[in-house]
């Protein structure tokens, strides 16, 4: 059996053999592929589809896939279906699709057993707040002390209409608009925004990134009042965040930086990698006159 899988959907049926009618009507109702279990079978078709359904005994789906694992937001939503099709049970991914996918299922009239905390106790979940607005949570290990907090009582949501500038405290999950790069931005003091603009545009363009392609810029909250900088980022229409020590000291060191002088690790290479979804430094810093520049995804 192969390992290459070419399909344009997003969401496959594994079924045991014996239950190959059942997995056909699924996937029929779903819209997806079908596959027939293997000891493979969940290795060849991880890294292609954004969701699993699993037609088997969760204790063999389990064992299969649980080598696999390597993030929450990079792994699909799985969903095991019990064998006589009544429920539909998300093991992992349920705040990142897994949970909309046995609704989904209930069409079938299949019961969704909900686990996720926040769901199974009627709250919306940091990652729900995002899937609706059309956002993504920029420093995405905030989201498990903000939905425990969500657990215990109100906790509100801000919507912050741009040009504006956030700062935010660990505890606090920052959603903006979707983009797959981040850029970390160091300055001296006093830089004016045309210098700014020049040499993040310039350093994007070194990296093939459009604009519409970046999640956020951030850089470090000691240069919270550079006006040059905040004017800058506004004029390319991104998000600003300022990050206090201890989210840019949580970074590796990458390259040699004169803020250690000052307890940092350095400026924008540990900024751009700590909002980044998969911490992978594309651009190394580079300067620009005033300014340095890094790019991370």
């Amino acid at each position: 059996m192969t390992d290459t899988v070419v399909s344009d959907r997003d969401t496959v049926v594994i079924a045991l053999p014996h239950f190959a009618a059942d997995a056909a009507r699924v996937a029929e109702f779903l819209g997806a592929d079908s596959r027939e279990y293997s000891r493979s079978v969940f290795r060849e078709v991880f890294s292609h589809y954004r969701r699993i359904v699993a037609l088997m005994s969760a204790g063999i789906a389990v064992r299969q896939m649980a080598p696999l694992l390597s993030d929450k937001w990079s792994d699909p939503a799985v969903v095991v279906v019990s064998p006589d099709l009544r429920f539909a049970v998300p093991l992992t991914g349920g705040h990142h699709g897994a949970n909309d996918l046995a609704r989904q299922l209930s069409g079938m009239g299949m019961v969704p057993v909900i686990t996720t905390a926040t769901e199974a106790t009627g709250r919306i979940s940091v990652e729900e707040v995002a899937r609706v607005t059309g956002t993504d949570v920029v420093n995405r290990d905030s989201t498990r002390s903000v939905n425990v907090a969500l657990l215990e009582r109100e906790v509100p949501v801000l919507s912050v209409a741009g040009p504006a500038v956030v700062i935010a405290s660990p505890g606090v999950s920052v959603l903006v608009r979707e983009g797959e790069y981040t850029v970390g931005v160091g300055c001296r003091r006093g830089v004016r925004k045309g210098e700014v603009i020049e040499a993040i545009t310039t350093a994007c363009a070194g990296a093939g990134v459009r604009p519409e392609q970046v999640l956020a810029y951030a850089s470090t909250a000691r240069k919270a009042h550079e006006k040059g900088l905040i004017d800058a980022i506004v004029d390319l229409g991104g998000s600003l965040i300022f990050l206090d020590d201890a989210a840019i000291q949580r970074q590796p060191a990458t390259s040699p930086s004169p803020a250690v002088r000052l307890g940092l690790p350095g400026v924008a290479e540990p900024c751009a990698l700590a909002i980044s979804r998969r911490k992978e430094l594309v651009r190394e810093k580079e300067s620009h006159g005033r300014v340095t520049v890094a790019i991370a995804r």
